[in-house]
């Protein structure tokens, strides 16, 4: 879901989540209406739709050890705490980081590694999607792609669905294989990844495209240039 700030592409993920109230169609997850259903039903999906937040820094209780918060999902889930405890190691795993992270406070870990801890979280019930709003837009180039190849990495190996939101369509060439375009609270585009971002139809997501700077200072003043024509012809 890609679309810029203000765009409506956080208030869907949200509504996904039942954090956001649907005030028109619906959400449907497995064949059945989700949107606008009761609290007990929601929690009983948390099991299968979890959540990585933008900011690995606020998305983490400082107060609680990793091992702690990749232990109490679990718990609350009905896990025993030995068994807790070795999903926890397994978790650890399959982030790349080491086992005695758990051990440690988040304020330890650089934001690439809580954005990990993050990931472990949503991991921990096994879902079959993940709503992932942002997740490496707090990050330095080099770490985006690390956390980047990371989620792909477990996409293959455990067949997660992700709702990826971004504003960024280098990111969206990375890791997307369908593609949605959102502009004041609309679809203006969907498609496959290559096609959106190689040979868009709409002019808003080619508008996009061209927001995309390149390392050519000629490129870079006709793409500017393009950009302006597309934006007055939509005004």
């Amino acid at each position: 879901m890609v679309g810029e700030s203000g765009s409506g592409k956080t208030t869907l993920g949200r509504a996904v989540l039942g954090l956001a109230p649907v005030t028109g169609g619906e959400i449907r997850f497995r064949g059945e209406r989700i949107s606008g259903i009761g609290k007990k039903a929601r929690r009983a999906l948390s099991e299968d739709i979890q959540v990585v937040f933008q900011d690995p820094y606020s998305s983490l209780n400082p107060a609680m050890t990793v091992a702690d918060i990749l232990t109490e999902p679990l718990v609350v889930a009905g896990s025993s705490r030995s068994d807790a405890d070795r999903r926890v190691r397994d978790l650890l795993d399959e982030v790349h980081l080491p086992q005695d992270a758990g051990q440690r406070l988040p304020r330890e870990f650089s934001g690439g590694q809580r954005q990990r801890i993050a990931i472990a979280r949503a991991l921990s019930r096994d879902p079959a999607v993940i709503v992932c709003d942002e997740p490496v837009s707090a990050l330095d180039l080099s770490t985006q792609a690390r956390v980047l190849d990371l989620f792909i990495e477990i996409q293959e190996r455990t067949g997660v669905a992700y709702l990826f939101i971004t504003h960024d369509l280098s990111v969206v060439r990375h890791i997307s294989h369908r593609v949605a375009v959102m502009h004041r609270g609309e679809l203006v585009e969907t498609g496959d990844a290559a096609q959106v971002t190689s040979d868009p139809r709409h002019d808003y997501t080619r508008t996009l495209l061209l927001a995309a700077p390149v390392p050519d200072p000629t490129r870079q003043a006709a793409r500017r240039e393009e950009r302006h024509r597309l934006a007055a012809a939509r005004a």
